[in-house]
């Protein structure tokens, strides 16, 4: 495996503690120990004791103490800020690459060329973006009064961040929030929090003011619901499954907060029969096995027009079978393992359940000389009935299951037809085929003729069961700000016309 003097000294570098509160390390005061493992090896990397609820307290008042100042500062502050705190990320960006691939098992070419290259452009676009937060021009539109619109930051944020893609949502949580002018209080996975207190020390490295940015790592039953139902939290934020959002959701409007979900997905990915099949193989295969399909927007159902399908089932195997999976900081992994041995087992139950009602084409098990990690072949599944648990249900593992259609109106039912609605895409050389499926596929993100691309520009942000609300974009800042309609009386006179509906006559 990879060479131990390469490994982020994790124990040494957090020795007082995973929580990161007012500007410094903390050791949380649950009396509960957790071990952060490296899902390549097995291996433990960092044992620290989880937050409790005092320290969620304690997060939530440091916060409420740097809002009144930072909220007051001038957008160009917070900009000025926010860009140094960019440069901070740019200048340690092969640490964060490095520790990110060691807590979650990512190989290390995806988190030098993805998850943190996507983290330093998201805070650069977020320093600008702090800029531009105006509301309505003024204008009469009563007549006799001028009225405009003001938008204000909210208070103190509460958000809680999946394992998945730490440190990108760390940041998706984090910057659309302090660029508007709020103080957080981010829980990340109790999994994997490295990255997120990285992310938190470059913040304070930056300038950012101490308790504008806090994270508390702990248990989702005692640290996240107490943060979620905190009576100073005036906003929740939160990135994970569909059945924890529900709880979250009835925690949050229990106390009349502000709420955001970003959800579970089971991405359709629509291939109609005139489409380039060599790019819809090569799509569907980088698109299901991104961080090894632990992806809320993976592709995970191909829907293959039935002239292509044999042939795209045939291809996509064999592109498959060519995927090295490795050491994932060896230069030429690329794929890694799944974040634990539990979730490893999870996939596998999944395909071996499917075994019995549809056909395993490649993968579908452990491979043998990487039994000492959380690792699982790329799989393809083929000719699994619509209702299938394996074509409605969320995998989250390198799993792609391929169905074929007919009819254009049958390829997009079939799409529409699950409960989720977070991300899709639509492979077609037809530019009104293409646009019929963006416009009647139910999904917050339509890729056409490719799957899986975001930028910092432009929302992240479901249908129906994948939550409501947007990531990234200046469309975050409706999450994180509070509009307030002022209006300016321009008469002077005292005896308005419409008293006269309360007293008097006219």
């Amino acid at each position: 495996m990879h060479n131990p003097g390469h490994r982020f000294q994790a124990q040494d570098h957090f020795a007082d503690g995973a929580q990161y509160i007012d500007g410094r390390l903390t050791k949380g005061t649950s009396g509960r120990n957790h071990v952060v493992v490296d899902p390549a090896t097995g291996d433990g990397i960092y044992t620290y004791q989880l937050a409790s609820t005092v320290d969620v307290d304690a997060a939530v008042e440091a916060a409420r103490g740097a809002f009144p100042g930072w909220s007051g500062a001038t957008p160009g502050e917070r900009s000025d800020a926010m860009h140094r705190f960019a440069a901070v990320l740019a200048d340690r960006a092969e640490e964060f690459a490095r520790v990110e691939s060691l807590q979650c098992g990512k190989p290390l070419k995806l988190t030098r060329e993805f998850d943190v290259p996507g983290t330093i452009d998201n805070t650069a676009y977020f320093a600008g973006a702090a800029r531009h937060l105006q509301g309505q021009s003024a204008g009469e539109y009563s007549g006799d009064h001028t009225s405009y619109v003001r938008r204000e930051p909210i208070g103190v944020v509460g958000s809680i961040a999946p394992w998945n893609y730490p440190l990108q949502m760390a940041a998706w949580k984090v910057l659309p929030a302090i660029a508007a002018g709020n103080t957080i209080v981010l829980k990340p996975a109790e999994v994997t929090p490295l990255t997120s207190l990285l992310f938190a020390e470059a913040a304070t490295q930056a300038g950012i003011p101490d308790g504008v940015v806090n994270i508390v790592t702990g248990a989702g039953r005692e640290a996240g619901e107490h943060l979620v139902g905190h009576p100073d939290v005036v906003m929740t934020s939160f990135t994970g499954s569909t059945a924890v959002g529900k709880r979250v959701a009835e925690i949050a409007t229990s106390t009349v907060k502000r709420l955001h979900l970003e959800l579970g997905g089971k991405a359709p990915f629509v291939v109609f029969d005139d489409a380039d099949l060599e790019a819809a193989v090569h799509g569907a295969v980088a698109g299901a096995l991104i961080n090894t399909g632990q992806d809320c927007t993976a592709a995970t159902r191909a829907y293959v027009q039935r002239p292509l399908y044999e042939e795209f089932v045939s291809r996509t195997a064999a592109l498959m079978d060519t995927v090295r999976l490795g050491d994932p900081f060896a230069p030429d992994t690329d794929l890694g393992p799944l974040i634990s041995f539990a979730q490893r087992d999870r996939v596998a139950g999944f395909v071996d359940r499917a075994r019995s009602y549809a056909r395993v084409v490649t993968g579908g098990e452990i491979p043998r000389n990487l039994e000492h990690g959380a690792y699982y072949r790329p799989t393809l599944v083929a000719d699994a009935a619509q209702d299938s648990e394996i074509v409605q249900s969320e995998i989250f593992g390198p799993v792609l299951v391929v169905v074929p259609f007919d009819s254009d109106d049958e390829g997009i039912r079939l799409a529409n037809d699950t409960p989720y609605g977070l991300a899709a895409s639509a492979w077609s050389r037809d530019v009104y085929r293409a646009n019929r499926a963006t416009r009647e596929i139910k999904a917050g993100c339509v890729w056409v003729n490719d799957h899986i691309p975001i930028i910092s520009e432009m929302p992240h942000g479901g249908y129906r069961a994948s939550g409501f609300g947007k990531d990234m974009s200046s469309y975050s800042f409706e999450e994180y700000t509070q509009i307030k309609h002022v209006m300016f009386d321009n008469t002077a006179v005292a005896r308005k016309d419409w008293h006269r509906t309360i007293f008097g006559d006219r």
